[in-house]
């Protein structure tokens, strides 16, 4: 039976290799099961986790920047990556006529679609 099963290629944990995440990290966020299960019976779903994740990420970065506020959107590459190319063209203003955006194409692919995705809209290319 065991013949019977093909070598596949895993993309699990595609482009973060070699990292280290503190072990107080691991142990209070990642591993703690509170995080991405349901709390209520009516809301069963992982949404809940991960906004109370966001506020403790935000919490912290305030915590250790000493600012008054941090943006928790930011905790994710995507998000940031997406919001950077929006800061990029937003600080641009009107000057010039070029509205394209390059990626390299050694970033996650999940990062590179969330761009493409939020670039559309406000016509960048």
């Amino acid at each position: 039976m065991a013949d019977k099963n093909k070598v596949m290629k895993s993309y699990i944990g595609t482009g973060y290799y070699d990292t280290t995440v503190p072990p107080v990290i691991l142990r209070n966020m990642l591993e703690n099961p509170g995080w991405y299960t349901a709390y209520t019976p009516y809301q069963a779903e992982i949404a809940q986790g991960r906004l109370e994740m966001l506020l403790n990420f935000q919490t912290l970065c305030t915590d250790l920047t000493g600012l008054p506020m941090a943006v928790a959107s930011l905790l994710d590459e995507s998000s940031a990556a997406a919001e950077a190319m929006q800061m990029c063209f937003s600080l641009k203003g009107k000057k010039g006529k070029n509205n394209k955006f390059f990626v390299s194409k050694d970033v996650h692919p999940q990062t590179i679609s969330l761009i493409q995705t939020r670039a559309k809209p406000i016509g960048i290319d």
